[in-house]
């Protein structure tokens, strides 16, 4: 009986020192695991690209215009700087965004990018020039040349137009009145029939592309009435419009009796008389002109007349009864 007690108290003794060995070893184990999870690397957000601006289109703009900028790096709160200027940006595609000028005196400016994060673009250069003047519409766009008074006024109508902008008429300069940024007035000079140029330049030198103002010089005949007797002539009231000095009156006549008095038409200039010629013309002003006839005899004649102006205009033929 002490000897199976001694054997196993020999063998607990020998089985101590290896338990005690391995407890150390599995808290080892424990706390290594522990420790390796503690100092495991965390995953960072990839880093956001820089902001780059590849072109600018276009690279100078009046206020209003739009700007195009094509780069990298954009975002929706990407917003855009001219100089100190902060402007709102509207991004149009993954490389591509727009911005709308804003009225700024004009100059050069720093053009860059400001991203919500901080992160900025390069700086260019960006020139803000002058508004140029815009004609949209004139009122009235055609005149008669014999137009007075206000007959003469003319209306224009468009945008960007300034105290001190000038109107040009074929180039120089004539009278206006300023009356609003949309609004400039004038009188056309006196001038011939035909087209005729209309721009607007603003104190900076910017101008308008041109607009056509037409001047009708075409004469038109409204009334022939005999005018006042004498013996052997009587005088020939023409009425109408647009008749100038050194018009030609052309007088076709044809004889009630067959055969009488036919011939080539007569044609008789205002201010020109040939020597020895009776029957003459006279110009009044620019709706009445005098033709004084001495007729072959009294009876009355189927005339055919027609006025011509220096310029070639001509008048449609009318007829009328007289000797």
């Amino acid at each position: 009986m002490r000897f199976h007690f001694i054997t196993l108290f020999t063998i607990l003794s020998l089985l101590a020192p290896l338990v005690a060995l391995g407890a150390p070893q599995s808290a080892a184990k424990k706390n290594g695991k522990s420790k390796t999870a503690k100092n495991a690397p965390v995953e960072q957000p990839p880093a956001a690209p820089p902001v780059n601006i590849l072109s600018i289109i276009p690279a100078q703009a009046e206020p209003n215009m739009t700007v195009t900028l094509s780069g990298t790096g954009f975002t929706g709160k990407t917003v855009a700087f001219l100089g100190n200027t902060e402007v709102p940006t509207t991004v149009v595609g993954p490389q591509n965004l727009t911005f709308d000028v804003p009225r700024l005196a004009p100059g050069l400016y720093a053009l860059f990018l400001k991203r919500e994060d901080g992160t900025t673009s390069r700086t260019y250069n960006f020139s803000v020039v002058p508004p140029r003047p815009f004609i949209e519409a004139m009122t009235p766009d055609t005149i008669n040349v014999c137009s007075t008074g206000g007959e003469r006024a003319v209306t224009i109508t468009g945008r960007n137009f300034q105290q001190g902008s000038k109107v040009l008429f074929n180039g120089s300069a004539v009278r206006s009145s300023y009356v609003s940024a949309e609004t400039v007035s004038f009188t056309v000079p006196q001038a011939p029939g035909g087209l005729h140029q209309v721009q607007i330049k603003n104190p900076e030198e910017t101008i308008t592309t041109a607009m056509t103002l037409t001047i009708r010089a075409t004469p038109e005949i409204f009334n022939v009435t005999k005018g006042e007797n004498s013996v052997n002539f009587y005088k020939l009231i023409i009425e109408g419009k647009n008749f100038q000095p050194g018009a030609t009156l052309v007088i076709e006549e044809k004889s009630f009796q067959v055969g009488l008095n036919a011939g080539a038409p007569k044609r008789f200039t205002a201010g020109s008389t040939p020597a020895g010629e009776r029957e003459f013309l006279m110009f009044v002003d620019c709706s009445k002109i005098v033709y004084q006839r001495y007729p072959a005899d009294p009876t009355d004649k189927d005339l055919r007349i027609q006025v011509i102006n220096p310029g070639g205009e001509v008048s449609s033929m009318v007829q009328v009864t007289a000797p």
